[in-house]
């Protein structure tokens, strides 16, 4: 397999899609997902990470590559996890690092508490919010999780005081995601913590917590329908 052959096949066929929708993209990232699945787990990690690094394509496709091969999620350590998200620098790019590959790898055991707790404490605002996104794939059921309060509260609590507007905002995406799956322990968290935490964090876990939203529905009041809170 000619890897830079083919990775540059992907970038051209994205590259001529005259207008990026979202399930198109989806669907040609599923198409080589199928191309490659005979590949060693090794070799589609190679081709996900040429293609986050030439930052020619939107940044999911390499990252599902990669998510979509559970024997490539479990080639992944510290390193290789670094020089993945070493590109970093938005909020959307951020978000598909760690709800794709980082939250996961953790929550799999190939990174320990002390390597999230470590870009909680980055002086680079995309790490720290990295690590707060980290949590949500081990609460989010459509993500894997099965709920974990303890690790969640933990990286939330070294984030509290942080007025990034990036970091405030997966502040509160990491407590919503908890509160589907520990109620009473994030409305103890806000509760205890009410004179440290953003008001918007407050805001929108409290509404989350009564109503199971992020935010009002327009017109809707409290009975508005419930569905599950995300983030920018």
């Amino acid at each position: 397999m000619n890897i830079a052959a083919l990775v540059e096949e992907i970038e051209a066929r994205l590259q001529a899609m005259p207008v990026r929708k979202a399930r198109e993209l989806r669907e040609l990232r599923r198409e080589y997902s199928r191309r490659t699945k005979a590949l060693p787990a090794r070799t589609v990690v190679k081709i996900a990470a040429a293609l986050i690094a030439h930052r020619r394509v939107p940044r999911f496709v390499g990252d599902e590559l990669i998510a979509s091969r559970p024997d490539a999620m479990d080639t992944l350590d510290l390193i290789k996890l670094k020089r993945l998200g070493s590109s970093i620098s938005s909020w959307d790019q951020v978000d598909c690092f760690a709800c794709y590959l980082s939250g996961p790898a953790w929550r799999r055991g190939r990174i320990d508490n002390q390597a999230i707790e470590e870009w909680a404490r980055s002086k680079d605002r995309w790490w720290r919010r990295a690590a707060l996104v980290s949590t949500v794939p081990l609460n989010v059921k459509a993500r894997g999780g099965g709920g974990d309060t303890e690790r969640t509260l933990r990286i939330c609590g070294l984030l509290i005081d942080d007025r990034d507007p990036m970091v405030v905002k997966a502040l509160s995406w990491a407590l919503r995601a908890l509160a589907g799956r520990d109620r009473d322990a994030v409305t103890q968290f806000v509760d205890q913590n009410e004179a440290r935490l953003p008001a918007l964090v407050r805001r929108e876990v409290r509404h989350k917590l009564v109503t199971g939203r992020k935010t009002p529905r327009p017109g809707g009041g409290r009975s508005a329908k419930v569905s599950q809170g995300n983030s920018q």
